[in-house]
């Protein structure tokens, strides 16, 4: 995996999904359809992609203790929210409208535990993780100031309003493309020479 290529193509995926979430909701309502699929499933690969942005975010940090368990609550987050939108995506397909996936939803959210562990803390560890690697580089100056900042923005909007996810994918890409710039290239695969 080209972890360059994953800090570029993480926010398009993220912005995709949240312009898709906004077309998904004109009709005043989101899901189910090929909207609510595709745009799950756009996040869903962008999440993917954050397992290799953790990694580099850990080795840029000095894989030190602290970057090690920020990194390790970060990806424990992706898997989290792969099975969240997962399950999101399944609702979606048994379902004839959106009452059905509230009421489907609400099935699955009376499992002991599940509320707790897939919708309400559990996914913020992925949230947490970063912002932990980013707070971490920023303060051993690993990284330029302005990063941080930008990056905090980024997190910030989502939360402002959930029709804004594209605008914070479009503000991460910039502290992204700008951390892709300190990812250390791969050794360069040459064939050996034959010695005469």
């Amino acid at each position: 995996m080209n972890t360059r290529l994953a800090f570029l193509a993480a926010p398009v995926l993220v912005f995709a999904y949240g312009a898709i979430r906004i077309l998904d909701g004109l009709d005043g309502s989101y899901g189910p359809g090929l909207a609510w699929t595709t745009g799950h499933l756009a996040f869903m690969a962008a999440l993917v992609l954050y397992v290799p942005i953790f990694g580099e975010l850990r080795r840029m940090a000095g894989r030190g203790a602290v970057a090690t368990v920020s990194a390790a609550l970060g990806v424990v987050g992706v898997a989290v929210l792969l099975v969240q939108f997962g399950i999101d995506i399944v609702v979606g397909f048994m379902s004839e409208d959106r009452a059905g996936m509230s009421t489907l939803f609400g099935q699955i959210q009376e499992v002991p535990g599940v509320s707790f562990a897939i919708y309400a803390v559990l996914p913020l560890l992925f949230y947490l993780g970063q912002l932990a690697l980013i707070v971490q580089l920023g303060v051993t100056r690993r990284i330029k100031p302005w990063i941080p900042v930008v990056f905090l923005v980024h997190m910030a909007l989502p939360f402002v309003a959930k029709d804004l996810i594209a605008v914070s994918a479009a503000v991460l890409l910039i502290s992204f493309v700008a951390l892709s710039r300190q990812v250390e290239a791969p050794p360069s695969r040459t064939p050996a020479v034959a010695s005469t």
